[in-house]
């Protein structure tokens, strides 16, 4: 009796595994997207101390980091996360949280 249910639960089991590590990488959409250079409206250096930045949804940033720079635009709906999983793989060496505040246009 025992072995008719081992199958159907190791397959649940690998099922279910599957669909929460999927659901747990956040598709990078949500975070905003890379900003051109046209819309670039700050400029932020992050140094080996810092461990977070602040910016306003729909910001275009250029940050500079490591040597390099990229761009990135935060019109997506988070509210904070590392901005290691938008970097150029590489370009951080340390972690660095994004805190971003509501734009004030939306806010009535």
């Amino acid at each position: 009796m025992t072995s008719k249910l081992l199958i159907p639960t190791l397959l649940a089991l690998a099922l279910s595994v599957s669909a929460v590590s999927s659901m747990a990488e956040t598709n990078r959409s949500l975070l905003g997207e890379a900003a051109t250079a046209a819309t670039i409206n700050r400029t932020v250096t992050i140094t080996p101390d810092t461990k977070y930045v602040n910016v306003q949804g729909g910001q275009a940033v250029q940050f500079n980091a490591g040597g390099g720079t990229f761009s990135w635009t935060f019109d997506g709906p988070a509210k904070s996360f590392e901005l290691n999983r938008v970097a150029p793989s590489g370009s951080l060496d340390h972690p660095v949280t994004v805190y971003v505040s509501p734009n004030p246009l939306y806010n009535g």
